[in-house]
């Protein structure tokens, strides 16, 4: 490492933030990332520790020591190179990932971690300033055509390294606009969407060729007038040498107690992706969070997001809560290398929220078809059980209530269309590994991301697209020079 001591010198700095009171009045991402020198501070972190079980923590196995010394260096370039080998999308996760990386530094056993997720922001953001990122155009076409169903990060990372193999790659998608739940599903203050198109003009460069507003089986519920081209998965089969199943497992968990049919008690992405349109311009639904008391049910990131939002609709006020006890609030790791379970403060909570956990919903309740409360129960657990507190219902008084208790399986649509086998949970059939990791039991279908191994991080469906096109190399060619 090019500064030997650094971890003892350095202390780790956080990125910039427009204040928390300023940021409610817009929609744009208010975290900036590093300066030049600020990096190189960061970089000097990294600890020479011999086994980097950072690159073990991350998902895409970022080559993170070398890209940190290169930072150090200020040998930009390089550190773009080494990045872009293993993550095509180092925007998408230097944002929005939780950085498990990090928890997996060694420094994390008694210190804070290298901030490693604001380097690699860092690096691509200068790469996108500079110029540097540009597209990579196959000097061979194979003849080979892929369908690739579902344009999240699986599907652009599936397709986009198939496109540089010289395939050509159609990438089917029901929305109007591609990019999947990173642009209907994750706020504009977190990902900007200007992140999504560029990459996407990249990609129409390389080759790639996207279809909006087209599903394969069946027109799906609630379509409407802007009812997408349906389309026959046997055509798909005759026009196309492999397909890639690569959507997201975005069938919610539901709350099946009474009241649950009352008018106010929605979905989290009934709510969040309507925002994402207005800033781009549409003109949604009348649905929003002004003026009303927020009941947020569901402690993750989709739940945050909920929290951020109704705060910049303007809510009279916003509560988040969680069935599962109030994690601690942990200075170090002290499950390193692994994921720890401690209390994380998302910036939207920052923003304003009351927090609460072991919380159970008994029912919902309200007038002339209107939710005006919950009435909930503190629970407790034993041996993994969850049993209520005696004498512990209490209410809440509320106009919204947003279900954020995460997804249970992909929508089976076009899994139903294709035939292909699922696991116990509704997820696409697929091994990663051997010589068929990631066929389908149909022949020449694969899968990867959420379809296949359900709702996960943006960084492990990076991972598993980039594996899948590997194997849909390996299936056309016979060999692939692809990386897994």
């Amino acid at each position: 490492m090019g500064k030997i001591t650094g971890f003892l010198e350095y202390q780790r700095l956080q990125e910039a933030s427009e204040d928390k009171n300023a940021r409610k009045k817009h929609y744009r991402e208010f975290v900036l990332h590093l300066s030049d020198d600020d990096a190189k501070v960061q970089g000097a972190r990294c600890m020479d520790c011999g086994v980097p079980f950072c690159m073990n923590g991350c998902p895409v196995n970022n080559i993170i020591p070398d890209f940190n010394d290169l930072v150090f260096k200020q040998d930009w370039k390089n550190a773009l190179e080494t990045l872009h080998s293993t993550n095509n999308f180092p925007e998408f996760t230097g944002r929005i990932c939780p950085a498990p990386c990090e928890e997996a530094c060694t420094l994390r056993i008694n210190n804070d971690a290298v901030g490693i997720k604001s380097i690699e922001h860092a690096i691509i953001d200068k790469a996108w300033e500079q110029g540097w990122v540009k597209p990579r155009i196959s000097a061979v076409k194979t003849g080979k055509r892929v369908a690739v169903v579902g344009s999240g990060p699986a599907g652009l990372a599936s397709a986009q390294q198939l496109a540089r193999v010289g395939h050509t790659v159609v990438v089917f998608e029901k929305n109007d606009r591609a990019g999947g739940l990173l642009r209907y599903g994750i706020p504009d203050f977190k990902l900007e969407k200007s992140h999504i198109d560029r990459r996407l003009e990249q990609m129409r460069a390389e080759g790639v060729e996207f279809r909006t507003n087209h599903v394969i089986g069946k027109t799906p519920a609630g379509a409407g007038n802007a009812a997408p081209k349906v389309l026959d998965p046997s055509a798909v089969l005759g026009e196309f040498d492999a397909v890639v199943l690569a959507g997201g497992a975005e069938h919610p968990r539901d709350l099946p107690v009474p009241g649950r049919e009352l008018s106010g008690v929605h979905f989290a992405m009934d709510f969040l992706p309507l925002q994402n349109r207005r800033v781009a311009g549409d003109k949604p639904a009348e649905f929003w969070a002004s003026g009303k008391q927020v009941l947020v049910i569901g402690g993750g990131d989709t739940g945050s997001d909920c929290v951020g939002t109704s705060n910049r609709h303007g809510a009279a006020g916003v509560t988040q809560l969680e069935l599962l006890p109030m994690p601690p609030d942990l200075k170090n790791n002290p499950v390193w290398p692994y994921w720890p379970q401690r209390l994380r403060t998302s910036s939207s909570h920052e923003e304003g929220a009351t927090r609460d956990w072991s919380v159970a919903t008994k029912r919902f309740e309200g007038r002339d078809g209107k939710v005006e409360k919950a009435v909930l129960v503190r629970v407790e657990w034993q041996n993994g059980k969850m049993q209520e507190v005696t004498g512990s219902e209490f209410e809440l008084k509320t106009d919204l209530v947003l279900l954020a208790m995460g997804f249970v399986s992909p929508v089976q649509g076009v899994l139903d269309a294709f035939g292909v086998e699922r696991d116990a949970r509704g997820n696409v059939q697929a091994v990663t590994e051997g010589a068929n990791s990631y066929a389908t039991s149909v022949p020449k279908i694969f899968a990867a991301g959420d379809m296949r191994r359900g709702q996960s991080l943006v960084v492990w469906a990076i991972r598993e697209g980039r594996q899948c096109a590997r194997a849909v190399d390996e299936f056309l060619m016979g060999s692939s020079v692809l990386p897994r």
